[in-house]
């Protein structure tokens, strides 16, 4: 098969070795880390539906809110086309990009416990910030000068995926996306709410971020360090210990043995943004640190998180309605979440990629078509097809969010050798920040200018990004994460990018001989 290249068994060297026990420490600790996914999540949801809010227009962007009273029945590609608007947005993710090289550090050095709980912190003053801003730079620059708070979205999934079995890392993993879905519909159920609370209501939805970042920072303090963290600060024995705990059973040898190869090859790395570079590790540079991150935001997914409300309410949908229509999105993407996480195991991330995005494709086209024959005249849209939008609207959401959205953050955890895998974590939330940012930023100017011709270029980038998975994605599935490295070595392309892999048995007997 052409994107295949699955190694098979012969070429892991203990992974048929390691044992495992699904423990209530292990499970607690799950949880609690994967919490952290809702601070995303409510960031993703609370923002757009506050900017859809009269009170909050009003306040800060009078213009806007006078365009949309004088198109209040009516539809209009260009409604909330306002680059200060959607600077409010952005601008957070543009700031994340300068802070998540300092994550490596302390993520690598300090461990990753350390690295979620400053990120916590700085959610939860953002929070602060945000629901007592009296103007719109404060608006903007507030949060931005606590940008640590998207260390979380680095640490979390690259703990997740070092305290699991391999044969469930795909599952717990996904608890990450999971929480992220569930913030994303508390986020739309409470600016639903809060819609309804004149004229501080916004400042309700902005504030309430707290609550996560509260949970998140006490739950933090309780969550044991990942063992390869501690074996990579060189605590092999508190490491030992960790892993005993975490996997429930004493015999944890083979699986300590390759932390401590995967430790003593990190060592030696002193500079791993550089040897990020070198041809070894150019698989996972190309996919795992640029191209899905990229991808995953040019899916167009998160344009429907932050403006889900926007969109509804350009199609002519009420301000309630249009906030209850992104409830119904937000339970969709919750939905997703629970498919992936049950079947992301059994049938692998390369099926889930390429058969979500087939069907992601078919969805842009046909809101593409409908928006064409219907939208944009400046009448009020039909009941009918605004219903038809909705439904397929949450069918792409439900694409995504069995796909791109959970894997866009599990495949790239679970790839990078240890002696990388803090600065590749970098790579991944920094390219992700970079385009949530610029996505975020141009989506209104380019629905206002392309029209339905945006949901077609959406389209078109699902295509190709579908077909690179195809030829250029090996599956990952139930392979040890101190050894998916050997996987390249065995893939059609890649092999030769990294050299072909050695037989075990003709490597073992020469070291024998030697």
């Amino acid at each position: 098969m052409a994107g295949g290249g699955f190694s098979d068994a012969g070429t892991l060297k203990r992974a048929h070795l390691y044992e495992y026990k699904t423990t209530p420490y292990f499970v607690v600790a799950c949880i609690v880390a994967a919490s952290g996914g809702s601070l995303f999540g409510y960031d993703l949801g609370v923002s757009g539906g506050v900017t859809s809010m009269d009170d909050f227009l009003k306040v800060f962007f009078p213009k806007v809110y006078r365009r949309k009273q004088e198109h209040l029945q009516e539809t209009d590609y260009c409604k909330y086309d306002d680059q200060i608007l959607t600077l409010f947005t952005s601008s957070l993710y543009f700031a994340g990009l300068i802070s998540t090289f300092g994550a490596s550090h302390v993520t690598r050095n300090k461990g990753r416990k350390a690295s979620i709980l400053v990120g916590a912190v700085n959610f939860f003053l953002g929070a602060i910030l945000n629901a007592f801003a009296v103007n719109i730079w404060m608006l903007i620059v507030g949060p931005n000068l606590t940008r640590c708070r998207h260390w979380i979205w680095q640490s979390i999934p690259l703990y997740l995926s070092e305290i699991s079995p391999a044969k469930i890392r795909g599952t717990v993993n996904q608890l990450f996306q999971l929480t992220t879905c569930l913030g994303i519909l508390v986020a739309n159920l409470i600016n639903y709410g809060t819609n309804k609370i004149h004229p501080w209501g916004w400042r309700l939805s902005l504030g309430l971020a707290t609550v996560p970042a509260s949970i998140m920072f006490f739950g933090g303090l309780c969550l044991p360090e990942t063992p390869n963290s501690l074996v990579e600060q060189g605590k092999l024995e508190e490491g030992k210990k960790v892993l005993e705990k975490i996997r429930g059973t004493p015999n944890i040898d083979a699986e300590f043995a390759d932390l401590i190869d995967a430790s003593n090859a990190a060592q030696a790395v002193k500079h791993p943004f550089r040897n990020l570079l070198q041809r070894k590790n150019r698989p996972q540079l190309i996919i795992g640190a640029l191209a899905i991150p990229a991808f995953q935001q040019l899916t167009g997914m998160n344009s429907i998180l932050f403006y889900a409300p926007v969109i509804f309410q350009s199609l002519g949908f009420g301000s309630g309605a249009s906030l209850y229509s992104s409830i119904i999105t937000g339970v969709a993407l919750v939905v997703a979440a629970l498919i992936s996480m049950f079947f992301v195991d059994k049938f692998g991330r390369r099926a889930f990629f390429i058969e979500a995005g087939i069907e992601m494709i078919c969805y842009m086209i046909i809101v593409a078509i409908v928006l064409a024959l219907e939208f944009g005249e400046g009448k009020a849209l039909p009941k009918a097809v605004g219903a038809v939008l909705v439904v397929v609207i949450c069918l792409f959401v439900v694409a995504y969010g069995r796909s791109w959205g959970p894997l866009g953050w599990l495949v790239p955890s679970e790839i990078f050798p240890l002696e990388t895998r803090s600065a590749g974590q970098s790579m991944v939330v920094c390219v992700n920040l970079l385009f949530t940012a610029i996505i975020a930023q141009c989506f209104l100017a380019s629905l206002c200018h392309l029209r339905y011709g945006i949901f077609l270029l959406f389209g078109g980038l699902v295509f190709i990004m579908t077909c690179f998975i195809y030829f250029l994605l090996p599956e990952t599935k139930q392979v040890p994460i101190e050894e998916v490295y050997l996987l390249w070595q065995s893939h059609w392309y890649w092999k030769n990018i990294v050299g072909e892999a050695e037989d075990p048995l003709e490597l073992k007997e020469r070291k024998l001989e030697a």
